[in-house]
């Protein structure tokens, strides 16, 4: 019968593809990490890896039971949770993932409430990427995700919080704000300024413009839309700003907003957790007091 230390062992290779950093990360040496998952190929009769002198990589068997490996310790998170959160409502430990394209334009509104409603709760935050958060929350790595809807992965549930709508951020006196209503046709894809590839805003602007990747495309990419701001301020380009970013990203009076003609480009903004989480009473009364202190996101800009 295979361990979970060897399924968490397993994981690690299989989520780094690398034995030595995987090794690291499980705080074992490389020789008994390899040691482990030649017994669990040993246990379940195949192959879970293909090993070579430059490179590892799964089988196709390897990568069907890293997904399997995912669920059952998630479940096992779960059951964990089970037993010490039984209790009172969020109080204990609450591991939030939320998305950079949210974290410092909510968190600062939401968390005095939070600490102040509930002040057993010990909530640890991790600001990355949406992949990134989805695959830390099926391994059980956190509780639950603060991002843009659908998770787009089996196993998960959700809630949505509120709608974000998108507006076209363009240099204050340039030809975009010669418009009354912004379209997805007026954006030339030249001029159209976005997140680096693996951020759900970027991939929300591409599809709502309806521009395919192409050699027309700015081959500009940033990390975050403080950095973009300053290159639609000093009119290099235009970009598609979420409504909740307006209050911070747009104090720059260089910088002028245009709404969209309907039906407007919007997001949905909600939470997501595991299916199998015990906590589901948690993720709702967090849920409920984001929403209470939220309000209306729309009422904070006067356009």
């Amino acid at each position: 019968m295979i361990t979970l230390r060897q399924l968490r062992y397993f994981e690690a290779v299989a989520r780094h593809l690398h034995f030595g950093r995987a090794a690291d990360e499980c705080g074992i040496s490389q020789p008994a990490l390899s040691q482990q998952i030649r017994e669990m190929e040993g246990i379940l009769g195949l192959p879970l890896i293909e090993r070579a002198t430059r490179r590892v990589a799964l089988t196709a068997k390897g990568a069907e039971i890293a997904r399997r490996g995912l669920r059952i310790l998630g479940d096992v998170r779960d059951l964990t949770d089970f037993a010490r959160h039984g209790g009172s409502v969020l109080s204990g430990s609450l591991k939030l993932g939320v998305i950079p394209s949210v974290a410092p334009y909510l968190l600062p509104r939401v968390l005095p409430k939070v600490q102040e409603t509930y002040p057993a709760l010990e909530l640890q935050l991790r600001e990355t990427r949406t992949d990134q958060l989805v695959d830390e929350l099926l391994q059980g790595h956190l509780d639950l995700v603060l991002m843009a809807l659908p998770a787009g992965e089996p196993g998960l549930d959700s809630r949505k919080l509120f709608k974000d709508r998108f507006l076209l951020a363009s240099k204050a006196g340039s030809g975009e704000t010669a418009i009354r209503l912004a379209t997805p046709e007026a954006i030339s894809p030249e001029r159209l300024l976005l997140l680096e590839e693996g951020h759900c805003l970027r991939e929300q602007a591409l599809r709502y413009c309806g521009i395919a990747r192409s050699g027309r495309m700015s081959g500009f990419g940033a990390a975050s839309l403080s950095t973009i701001m300053q290159m639609v301020a000093n009119g290099y380009g235009v970009t598609l700003l979420p409504e909740i970013c307006v209050e911070i990203e747009a104090r720059d009076k260089r910088i002028a907003l245009t709404r969209f003609a309907a039906p407007e480009p919007s997001r949905d903004i909600g939470l997501v957790w595991r299916a199998s989480s015990s906590r589901q009473h948690d993720f709702n009364a967090f849920g409920d007091l984001l929403t209470q202190t939220i309000g209306s996101v729309g009422n904070t800009i006067g356009l």
